[in-house]
């Protein structure tokens, strides 16, 4: 049994006499074993045992609260016990503006209304109101039919069969929130029952619920949507097999796996959408069915990945995730592989090169003109790198090496997209004087050909709307009537639309000789 000793949780671990004192003893072991005194031994004699060395304590029955059933917890929580009414004077009054008038003869009618609130409760919140069991048979459905959410999170339920008991009486139910309870799962394959046939969302964080436990459950489980199991001390997964095929949502947050290949044993739910792996020890990812530059059929329908406050180290792990064929999404702050560039800008430049078909990056969107200056600044870091390793403008001639592709598996689809480095995009960078930072840059206007083309000298931190500001100087036309693009002199025929006012120059990878247009 789970008890409450005024604001500490325990679990009942013995029931019985502890000589030489008289009378019944609870031994319990606290959620918090700061605020224990033992490990269940007293006076060289083991009553019970404890994970912590001092989470024991001796209680007497009188000291603990063994909880209430659910419907005198909700009847509490929303202001509908008689006794609750009688205290505060409401049943016989009522407030018209400002005046307040009492009836006589009403409470026949107090039940039928306190009865009628029940049933309008839709969305129930019992959190932390010490619910231990469900109380009388049929009470629930006689009382509540049009239950749809449960929040549960933090009572004093120990078995999965108190959460069915409960349930088996909500006939609506599709959200429930059982976290922070600490209980029994079953140990053998639950049949199939109606009792959860409509739930889609199930929290089940805190509970030390094993992975086995979930698929033991899941059978009973036919629509579920979303699953939550944070903090659960989960390390080892299990390839689900006929369960869990309709989840959407899947959250392992703040459990240490043994590795990245435990991701390999969940990677064939077929609707799996999104994934919630945050502070889950993984130090590497890897897709082993197929190679750099395809796509792997593991988590076919992911499109949003959280890998936040892991051990990733290594660049391998964030080329590997372009091989999944629906990422659209990324979370990865604060993993080692992102000490190895200091400047954030440059850092998120290189994740957004490396995988092809994010949309969104720790929560930032991704726009066309930012991916496109991300990967033509890409394909010129390591161009150098790419003609050492055997990269060559003439593609009979290309053969970079097995281990520069494996560093840089998305370089070739780079270079076909916008052509190879030209040299003189290669040459050593200068020093960043102010003369090195000048573009110098053509300004034309297409749709009128009478202007003639103007040649400016620009600094490349200049943003777009200081140049739309220059331009109105020059061309009398106001800024936010115009409309900039660039051609770059090594990508003939390519034109780049410059759609951000607040970037500057450079963040499109605009270089001296590069031609403005200038449309209104």
């Amino acid at each position: 049994r789970r008890v409450l000793c005024g604001a500490e949780y325990a679990t009942v671990r013995y029931v019985g006499g502890v000589p030489p004192t008289a009378g019944i003893w609870l031994g319990v072991e606290w959620d918090d074993p700061q605020r224990g005194k033992h490990d269940g031994t007293y006076e060289g004699t083991q009553y019970f045992k404890c994970r912590h060395p001092r989470g024991g304590s001796f209680i007497r029955p009188n000291k603990a609260n063994f909880g209430v059933d659910f419907l005198t917890a909700v009847k509490d929580r929303y202001g509908l016990n008689d006794e609750r009414e009688v205290q505060h004077g409401t049943e016989n009054t009522l407030v018209f503006g400002k005046k307040t008038v009492e009836f006589v003869g009403m409470d026949s009618i107090a039940e039928q209304q306190r009865q009628v609130r029940l049933n309008q409760l839709v969305d129930i919140s019992v959190r932390e109101c010490a619910v231990s069991h469900a109380g009388q048979k049929e009470e629930i459905s006689r009382t509540c039919t049009n239950i749809r959410h449960i929040n549960l999170s933090k009572n004093l339920i120990s078995s999965w069969e108190t959460v069915t008991a409960i349930a088996s009486q909500v006939q609506k139910l599709e959200t429930l929130n059982i976290s922070e309870n600490k209980m029994k799962f079953p140990s053998t394959s639950t049949s199939v029952s109606s009792v959860f046939s409509k739930l889609r969302i199930l929290a089940l964080n805190q509970t030390e619920i094993t992975w086995t436990e979930v698929l033991l459950c899941a059978p009973g489980w036919p629509a579920l949507e979303e699953l939550y199991l944070t903090s659960n001390n989960i390390t080892v997964l299990e390839r689900p097999d006929n369960v869990l095929q309709t989840l959407k949502l899947l959250d392992l947050s703040d459990n240490q796996l043994l590795d990245g290949n435990q991701l390999h044993l969940i990677a064939h739910l077929p609707r799996l959408e999104q994934l919630i792996l945050r502070n889950a020890g993984i130090s590497s990812i890897h897709f082993p069915d197929t190679g750099f530059g395809c796509k792997t059929k593991m988590f076919p329908s992911l499109k949003r990945l959280a890998i936040n406050d892991n051990k990733i180290s290594q660049w391998s792990s964030i080329n590997e995730l372009d091989k999944l064929p629906s990422l659209r999404s990324l979370q990865c702050h604060n993993n080692p592989f992102m000490d190895t560039e200091k400047n954030p800008e440059t850092l998120r430049q290189l994740i957004i090169a490396k995988i092809s078909q994010l949309e969104v990056l720790n929560k930032s969107e991704i726009l066309p003109a930012e991916r496109k200056g991300a990967e033509l600044d890409y394909r010129k870091i390591f161009g150098n790198d790419w003609l050492a390793a055997g990269g060559n403008w003439n593609p009979e001639k290309n053969k970079p090496s097995e281990e520069f592709l494996a560093a840089h598996p998305r370089y070739p689809s780079l270079c076909l997209k916008y052509g190879a480095p030209e040299e003189g995009e290669l040459k050593g960078r200068q020093p960043l004087t102010l003369k090195n930072q000048l573009l110098t840059l053509t300004i034309k206007c297409p749709e009128k050909p009478e202007q003639k083309p103007v040649e400016k000298k620009l600094p490349e931190s200049m943003t777009i709307q200081r140049v739309k500001g220059l331009l109105y100087r020059l061309l009398k036309i106001p800024g936010s009537e115009l409309k900039l693009s660039y051609e770059s002199s090594k990508l003939e025929g390519k034109e780049v639309e410059l759609d951000n006012d607040l970037k500057p120059l450079q963040f499109y990878s605009i270089e001296s000789g590069d031609c403005v247009l200038v449309r209104w």
